[in-house]
């Protein structure tokens, strides 16, 4: 298992590089640029827009902008044989092309060419309300998925089934940013018992992450705790509502093939109580598939963050993705990106593995 996980994981470099390559040129190709805010400016003369390119190696080859965000490329455009010749990371121009001096191959994401603060450490503060909303959904999602799938396949067809299975394909079919919205008009406006967005109260709690928030947090954990769950209840809601509703339907189907597999049907003839039969011999069976789904699924919790982020003003990575967009700033827009084409490819890992481990039969050489 540990080779197969080192093969994996030394396979992620050439498909992260592909990926990367894929994005930029995308995003070479879309209209606009970081500079056509200024474009747009009459007020600001054709020297100060071609200053500010230069300045970020916008009037650079494209593919020379690539070369040095990676980080094998210096700032003259010379490639990869002056930087294994020079036995060293040349000096890079700070910013949309590599950022400080080593590029993206050192960790480095460069720089926002909106803002000029650090991608690296933008991404960073984003991190954790997306790692936290994703994480409770995550939950959530896991555990009402299992419940009304377990629930549905027990007696097939039935009126509990019928029940869910209408649930399911109504919540199935309602949009994300519709949804979230919906929530916020009835229980925010109209009802007024939770907030309508953001992650805490400005009136009564520091901004989160902040020094001071980590201190209000350590004298008054309750009142920090209650806070932070009244403003995820509804993005939680928002984000699992479409997931659980079509991951049910997975649920249900792989309990139904397992209730009427022969393991089953002896285990019923040796007097076993149906609750066991259920639980340790079929659940236990139907988990394979339904652990490789989750599993696989993990990346669009992050697709998903995207709108509800935006819909509730909760500041994580979705968030700052949109920011990203309307602004042109392509080196924010890169980092996240990356990030998130690394979370699929571990997540597509941690199904490999998931899969050897609830089925022993499975053995990576």
């Amino acid at each position: 298992m540990i080779r197969f996980i080192i093969r994996r994981l030394i396979g992620t470099i050439p498909t992260l590089f592909v990926v990367s390559l894929l994005i930029y040129s995308i995003l070479q190709l879309a209209p606009g640029g970081p500079e056509q805010r200024f474009e747009q400016n009459p007020k600001i003369t054709p020297a100060a827009i071609a200053a500010f390119k230069h300045r970020w190696g916008l009037d650079q080859p494209i593919p020379v902008q690539y070369c040095r965000w990676v980080g094998i490329c210096n700032p003259d455009g010379e490639g990869l044989g002056v930087f294994i010749s020079n036995s060293r990371l040349p000096n890079f121009l700070p910013g949309f092309l590599g950022g400080g001096d080593n590029g993206v191959l050192h960790g480095d994401l460069g720089y926002s060419s909106n803002t000029g603060s650090s991608v690296a450490s933008l991404i960073g503060q984003r991190v954790l309300p997306t790692a936290i909303l994703a994480g409770i959904a995550l939950i959530v999602w896991v555990s009402l998925a299992l419940l009304t799938g377990i629930l549905a396949a027990v007696k097939p067809y039935g009126k509990l089934d019928t029940v869910i299975t209408i649930f399911n394909y109504v919540g199935f079919s309602f949009p994300t940013f519709w949804l979230g919205l919906m929530l916020i008009v009835l229980f925010a406006a109209n009802l007024r018992v939770l907030p309508a967005g953001g992650m805490w109260d400005a009136r009564t709690v520091p901004i989160f992450g902040s020094p001071e928030y980590w201190k209000f947090f350590g004298g008054h954990p309750v009142n920090a705790l209650v806070d932070l769950g009244r403003h995820l209840i509804l993005p939680v809601i928002t984000l699992v509502f479409v997931s659980v509703a079509g991951d049910s339907r997975f649920v249900r189907a792989a309990m139904i093939d397992s209730l009427h597999q022969d393991f089953v049907r002896t285990a019923r003839a040796k007097g076993l109580a149906e609750r066991k039969v259920v639980f340790r011999h079929a659940f236990r069976n139907a988990l394979l598939p339904v652990l490789t789904n989750v599993a696989l699924e993990l990346p669009f919790l992050f697709g998903g963050a995207i709108a509800t982020e935006t819909i509730f003003s909760w500041p994580g990575m979705g968030l700052a993705y949109i920011q990203a967009v309307r602004t042109f700033d392509y080196p924010v827009l890169m980092g996240i990106l990356i990030i998130t084409a690394l979370v699929v490819v571990l997540a597509n890992l941690l199904a490999d593995i998931l899969y050897a481990v609830v089925d022993p039969r499975i053995s990576y050489g």
